[in-house]
């Protein structure tokens, strides 16, 4: 299948443009950034990377898409032959999947003519504002659940696709499982799940469900004991499945009486090794709210993949380098109010302090010319690496196991936050973004 098609006309219209007059071929670089962290957030996560540089590799005009085009005049006879033989021939540098952003922080910067990379425009940023939105909310949660497991499971809250996204940048940003069968198959991502409301309701009674549950999947599974009365679901669970059952799960009431009540209640007959699980309407201050409660687990559906709130990481692409048309290079910038962008070719630092980050410091030079190096920030680690080279896709960052790095890469870079950056509450960005000229 093409991923042409997930564009905006005016990407194709530019394009068009741009060949007609002859900057077509103009050596230009773009940036993907954020201005602001969405919601007063104190950092960001990308994610989203690997599923775009697999959509690149898809990013082909097909007959189908050049007949639409032709058919309903979109482009002319010029941009249709372009489009033909179109092959992403830049390259892309950025951050690593799983790695924190902050305002300014140019988390992807593509390099080629104007015509390569205009085009890439919706796609790089509907794929990494869903994903990075749904992995900055799912980080917080992971935050506040500490080192109790979390599971996602709001694919009935999402779009068929959106629901296979998220779970995966869940999953990168620290969620242990997911609900949905395709994220496993696809992302190689740990999958859960047991029954229903609905289960229950099928039987002639709750004992005559659960018998059925342990029968199928046996003493370890959990029942959902709360679809009528709490306390009598848990007798009859522990009656029916006796003290080594799994687990329990609920999922209403008064979160925090609720587990206190059923894990006494567990312990006075004798399951004292049965897990609880929560799942009612969690959000990170839900979930901070329960962090004294006898919880084992945590299953969060809406809030996560609607990013907690922010379903967008409000990231923009912006030209911010071009060579002229005496093939000298020139910085460029938006200049609007509030949305303003800083031009020139950047590379990244996060400068640490004893292990713990103090800022995002961003060198800035025109063009293609040398920025600075890792040498030049002793005290800094390099954020960007090579995505795309004249063409040529990384693979290592894509499938089950660049999700896989792409996990491990933020548990590990989440450590050098400052503790500041922990809280829940609104505030600035946990530490500033820092221009500098390039030596």
């Amino acid at each position: 299948m093409s991923s042409a098609f997930l564009t905006d006309r005016y990407e194709l219209t530019m394009l068009a443009a741009s060949l007609r007059d002859g900057t077509a071929a103009r050596p230009s670089v773009f940036e993907l950034f954020s201005r602001r962290l969405s919601g007063g957030r104190r950092f960001g996560v990308v994610a989203g990377t690997g599923r775009l540089l697999t959509l690149l590799r898809e990013f082909r005009f097909g007959d189908d898409e050049l007949r639409y085009l032709r058919d309903e005049r979109v482009v002319d006879a010029e941009a249709i032959a372009y489009l033909e033989n179109y092959r992403f021939t830049g390259s892309i540098r950025g951050y690593r999947e799983g790695e924190l952003y902050f305002p300014g922080s140019p988390i992807l910067t593509v390099e080629g003519t104007f015509a390569d990379a205009v085009v890439l425009e919706t796609l790089a940023l509907s794929v990494l504002n869903h994903d990075s939105a749904v992995a900055t909310a799912a980080s917080r949660m992971s935050i506040a659940a500490g080192e109790r497991p979390l599971a996602e499971m709001g694919s009935r809250r999402a779009a068929e696709q959106s629901a296979v996204a998220a779970a995966r940048a869940a999953y990168i940003a620290g969620f242990g499982a997911t609900s949905n069968l395709e994220a496993g198959r696809r992302w190689g991502i740990p999958t859960m799940g047991t029954a229903a409301h609905s289960w229950t309701l099928l039987h002639d009674s709750e004992e005559a469900a659960f018998r059925s549950q342990i029968d199928s999947l046996g003493t370890g599974t959990t029942l959902l004991v709360d679809t009528y009365d709490i306390r009598t679901g848990v007798e009859t669970a522990i009656r029916v499945a006796g003290t080594a059952l799994g687990g329990v799960r609920l999922d209403s009431g008064d979160l925090p009486l609720v587990a206190a009540s059923v894990r006494q209640h567990l312990d006075e007959l004798g399951a004292t090794g049965t897990k609880i699980t929560v799942t009612s309407d969690l959000d990170e201050y839900a979930i901070a709210a329960l962090a004294a409660s006898p919880v084992d687990y945590y299953g969060v559906g809406t809030s996560v993949v609607t990013g907690s709130g922010y379903p967008t990481a409000s990231m923009v692409y912006k030209l911010v380098a071009r060579q002229d048309s005496g093939g000298g290079w020139v910085a460029v910038a938006k200049a609007s109010t509030d949305k303003g962008s800083k031009g020139g070719r950047k590379a990244a630092f996060r400068t640490l302090d004893d292990g713990v980050a103090t800022s995002e410091t961003i060198s800035v030079a025109d063009g293609f010319e040398q920025v600075d190096t890792a040498a030049d920030h002793p005290d800094a680690r390099s954020l960007q690496v090579v995505l795309v080279d004249a063409g040529e896709i990384d693979p290592a960052y894509e499938g089950a196991a660049g999700t896989a790095s792409a996990r491990e890469h933020h548990l590990r870079v989440r450590e050098e936050l400052p503790v500041r950056a922990l809280a829940l509450s609104k505030s600035d960005p946990a530490i500033p973004t820092v221009f500098v000229d390039a030596d």
